[in-house]
């Protein structure tokens, strides 16, 4: 199990499709990135850039195909 960078919760448990939301690129994420990547989201729209930073760095580290489809 990968350490979360943010204290999340975790919905799914089975890998879900999530789209690029400017290109409709999709990729599937494991249920631990589904929560960070939702966080990083949310996170942007209050503008907690701390977050964000925190989530993209995880992505970066774990998975950086998927971070390059959706996050990049």
């Amino acid at each position: 199990m990968r350490k979360l960078p943010f204290e999340c919760e975790i919905l799914d448990s089975n890998p879900v499709e999530v789209k690029n939301r400017f290109t409709g690129e999709a990729c599937i994420l494991q249920p631990d990135a589904v929560a960070v990547y939702d966080c990083i989201i949310g996170a942007e729209m209050i503008g907690n850039y701390k977050t964000v930073r925190q989530g993209l760095d995880w992505f970066q580290k774990h998975f950086i195909k998927e971070y390059m489809i959706l996050l990049d």
